[in-house]
This record gives C-alpha cells, structure tokens and sequence, in this order.
C-alpha cells in the first residue's frame, strides 16, 4: 500500500498540512466508482505544487496521497456535521460537490469500511499532526499549523457567486491568536488578491482539532479560489500566474511564523 502521507521534516515552528490533492484510491475502490467519480473532481488541484517553496523557508510539511473520496481528512472521523445549515460533506463522500454520484448503485462505502478508512488512513495523518505539534512546541515554545486548500471558483452548492481568492479560517478567532490572524490578512489585503476572513469557509476539522492557541498552538486554513494559479475547466496549471501567487503565498507564510516569534 503506498504511504498515507508525506512528510518533510523543517528547521522552523511551522508544519504545512495539504489534506486535498492526493489521487490515490482505496484497493477495490476503482471498480465501483462512476465516471465523475473517477476524475476526482473535488480535488484541490496543484496545492501540493503550490508549496514545494515551503521547505525552502524551514517549514514542516505533511501532504496526503489518497484522494478525499477514500476519507475526507478535514472532517471528524464521527462523520458529524461541521458547517450548520450548509451542504453535508461527508467522511467518506458519495456525491461530488456537483451533486453527481461518486459510486456504482449498490456500491457505496458500508459502515465498516468507513471505520476501516479511518483507521488506516484518516488516524495516522492526525496523528503525525499532532505528534509534530507537540514537537515543534516542546522545541520552540510554541506551534504554527497552516491547513492549505483549494477549490473551484464557483461551487452553487457550497456558497453563491464568484469566491474571494485568499479565505483565512480561523473557526471565528478561536484557533489562532488574532494577531497572527492579522498579520497574515495585512499582507493578502496588500496584495492584488481579494480576501476575507472566516467568512463561508471558517476552517475545518483539522483547524478546529489542532488549534489550541491557550497551549500556544496556533491553525489557520487558507482556502484559494484555483482561478488565481490554474484555469479550472482544464485543470492546467499557470506557470506565470502561478509564479506571482506563489511569491504572494511566500510572504504570507513568513508574515505568520515572523509575527509569531515576536509574540513568544
């Protein structure tokens, strides 16, 4: 079975998580999946590509390589709720965020598959999380997490209209010390991207589990609009679009961990 995640180790406070962009499937998952479902249409396209400067600037970083239609790393392994009155994305989905079934009829995931699935590959990405959060705090006193994702511009069944391109989710100030919050919302506002703060996408459950800023762990979820560094119809990756977000993208991330220091 090929390794749930990847893992660089870094020099800095801050571990880089990429939850999204893995393709690969479950053993036997293939053969009862629809057309839609095989093109993994809900993938967060180039994030891993996105960041490959991450390491360059001393940052951790844990990236999955099974596609969320296997288990959904950014929603509790309970298959609870997270956004009230909201589409259900499910732990292990059965319908693209387009509706479109991902499963054969009478081919969808049973109940112990699911927890099959959270055990081998949900379970040990929270957990080398958690591990090196704790490291990195024991080493620094103190831990950055930064929960990268993306999507499509357009989604009619998860918000209305065009996204903003930068969406910081901070679950409502309640995972990160405001003013890292602030520190990377100064530099998105300066940038010539558009941005909000906790505004239809607040953070998952990676943010909402690992943020614990009275422990002196901080997590913030950054979701981009994919029209910023790709052409979404065709999925292809903008080299000169993506050069300028990347450098945008950079100081960001430094903004985070530089403020942090002055805090600790």
């Amino acid at each position: 079975m090929m390794q749930v995640y990847d893992f660089v180790e870094g020099s800095t406070p801050l571990l880089v998580s990429v939850p999204h962009d893995g393709r690969a499937l479950a053993p036997g998952m293939k053969e009862r999946m629809t057309t839609v479902g095989l093109a993994l249409p809900d993938t967060d396209w180039h994030v891993q590509r996105l960041y490959q400067f991450a390491p360059s600037l001393g940052a951790n970083v844990i990236s999955a390589n099974y596609s969320r239609y296997v288990v959904d790393l950014n929603r509790p392994s309970t298959d609870e709720e997270l956004y009230k009155g909201q589409l259900f994305t499910r732990l292990c989905p059965t319908r693209t965020f387009g509706g479109d079934d991902i499963y054969l009829e009478g081919k969808e995931v049973s109940q112990s598959e699911k927890q099959e699935r959270v055990e081998q590959y949900w379970q040990p990405y929270h957990d080398k999380i958690s591990i090196e959060l704790a490291q990195i705090k024991d080493k620094f006193g103190f831990a950055l997490l930064w929960d990268a994702h993306s999507i499509p511009s357009r989604v009619p069944s998860l918000f209305s209209g065009i996204l903003t391109i930068f969406n910081i989710g901070t679950v409502d100030g309640t995972s990160c010390d405001h003013r890292l919050t602030e520190a990377v919302h100064e530099i998105a506002n300066e940038s010539e991207y558009s941005v909000v703060v906790d505004g239809r996408f607040k953070g998952g459950y990676i943010t909402r589990a690992h943020g614990n800023p009275a422990e002196n762990i901080h997590a913030l979820q950054l979701e981009k609009a994919q029209r910023a560094y790709m052409h979404e119809a065709t999925l292809f990756y903008d080299e000169t679009a993506a050069e300028q977000f990347v450098q945008c993208l950079v100081t960001m991330l430094s903004s985070y961990v530089r403020t942090a220091q002055t805090l600790y």
